[in-house]
């Protein structure tokens, strides 16, 4: 147990009162940075391969690093906040994130980068999880369907808001901004979070699993490793790969096998023998691959067939979020009350209808048609992520919210990596098939006339429209899980042997 729930989970009324919104402001506001600050750095990947004269592989790793100290920190977050609470675990994410920030915009060359990068990650994984935990506890079981929707709020920002924001520092100031902008948010997240958040007062807990992080920890920094090497490697038989993918997936293994034996381990797998906990899992992972992996999809192509600029290419996005802002509280609310099987069901489908546009994209489809149907998706979004994340919670106690996040937040991450790399190969095979030697712009030289031009971006046209197929198929696929989400709301148990035995 960790910090007393600022409104107990007993109250009758379901609206979040105001105390409720001031610990939603403080979370959000870690949650963002950290979220923003991986697609800012994204569009900035090029500017650092100009800036410290670098191969985009090396330049990569600022994102790597970055995403392998998010896998190494995530799995100790579950058992540290039981261990010494919430509220100084987060002001000590928050502190690790900001000093991170700060000497990312002091490095001198890509390797200081890269470090600095990873520092930054040993804060930002446990942003997410913690954030998840604290409004948890702060809105009470009955209202978590509201608090999801709250939380999503940064999920949404970062897609969107990242390359505009990204865009626009660098162009109109320097790289340096992207990190230095971290600063100012970060301490006043670290004042309010202070003043805010209740006391800790945590309760002697379990020994640590010093065998279970010896396993978990470089077990999932190992396999997103290699899966992360696929694009650059162009292949999963790469030694590359292969190598750390295989070690890592075998270190995972012997985790699950001790984690099993265990009575206390370091990542609570016991829970999957809660039902909805599982297929929530299962849909999480599929949908952020398949979600995720278009969303990369759509800047490549935006930028690399169209020529649009960062920042256009962010703005152009903007619908999304617009759709799923619509539509996520009202999905957070109806989770309350109906669970999230049919919410979540509907999300799929809609996403679907608006994906399928981009099956059959071409170099000149309107950009008012590419409006409308990321506008759909979102409307889909909005009913499908955080929707997610509350059938897998719901049915925790409190004593395993913190657990369960961390668990939801280790099968996000690895299903972004996978979908993205995934997308990554598909995308570079199709370019090669093409004739565009794995490159939108591969193939033309630096004088071209604009007929053969157009031609050129017409077969990367044809590439994107076929890798979108495989989003389409995984979100299809990703209705599978989901229609084994519990189609009303769950009763939430009074204690951990009732969680346990929850079967939908």
């Amino acid at each position: 147990m960790t910090n007393p729930p600022v409104t107990g989970s007993t109250q009758t009324t379901d609206k979040l009162d105001a105390a409720v919104f001031k610990v939603a402001g403080v979370v959000i506001l870690g949650a963002i940075m950290s979220i923003l600050d991986v697609t800012v750095v994204n569009v900035a990947l090029h500017t650092f391969q100009i800036e410290f004269h670098t191969t985009p592989a090396v330049a990569a790793w600022t994102m790597t690093g970055y995403t392998l100290a998010l896998a190494t920190v995530i799995p100790l977050t579950g058992w540290a906040a039981d261990r010494f609470g919430t509220k100084r675990l987060y002001m000590l994410a928050l502190t690790f994130f900001v000093a991170g920030s700060v000497l990312c915009s002091t490095a001198s060359n890509i390797e200081s980068l890269i470090t600095f990068r990873v520092i930054q990650g040993l804060g930002g994984g446990m942003l997410m999880p913690l954030g998840i935990t604290i409004m948890t506890h702060a809105a009470g079981s009955d209202r978590i369907g509201r608090v999801m929707a709250i939380m999503g709020v940064p999920m949404l920002l970062g897609p969107i808001g990242g390359p505009i924001l990204g865009g626009w520092l660098i162009e109109s100031f320097s790289w340096h901004w992207i990190f230095l902008i971290n600063l100012p948010i970060g301490v006043v997240a670290l004042v309010l979070a202070f003043i805010v958040l209740e006391k800790d007062r945590p309760e002697p807990s379990e020994s640590f699993d010093f065998v279970g992080m010896l396993l978990a920890s470089p077990g999932l920094a190992l396999f997103l490793y290699g899966v992360s090497s696929i694009p650059g490697e162009g292949t999963v038989l790469s030694v590359k790969v292969l190598v750390p993918a295989v070690i890592g997936i075998g270190l995972v293994a012997g985790f699950v096998v001790h984690a099993l034996r265990t009575e206390h381990p370091l990542i609570d797998v016991h829970l999957f023998r809660n039902r909805n906990l599982t297929f929530a899992v299962l849909t999480m992972v599929f949908f952020a691959a398949a979600f995720f992996g278009a969303q990369l999809l759509l800047q490549l192509y935006l930028q690399q067939v169209r020529g649009e600029s960062t920042l256009h290419s962010g703005l152009l996005n903007a619908p999304q979020g617009l759709g799923a802002m619509l539509t996520m509280p009202i999905a957070g609310r109806l989770v309350d009350k109906i669970g999230p099987g049919k919410i979540v069901m509907t999300g799929l489908v809609v996403i679907a209808i608006g994906m399928s546009t981009f099956t059959h994209i071409g170099a000149d489809t309107s950009l008012v048609w590419i409006e409308v149907s990321l506008f759909v998706m979102g409307l889909g979004m909005g009913c499908t992520m955080m929707p997610t994340m509350t059938g897998a919670i719901q049915t925790l106690t409190r004593q395993q919210v913190a657990r369960g996040s961390t668990l939801m937040n280790i099968m996000n991450q690895t299903g972004f990596s996978i979908g993205a790399a995934a997308i990554s190969v598909v995308l570079t095979t199709f370019l090669t098939h093409e004739g565009l030697g794995g490159s939108p712009s591969g193939a033309a030289p630096k004088h071209v006339d604009p007929h053969a031009l157009a031609q050129i971006h017409e077969h990367a046209a044809t590439a994107f429209a076929h890798t979108y197929i495989v989003s389409f198929a995984l979100i299809l696929l990703t209705l599978i899980p989901a229609y084994f989400l519990p189609r009303t709301k769950p009763a939430v148990p009074a204690d951990e042997s009732a969680a346990a035995s929850v079967v939908g």
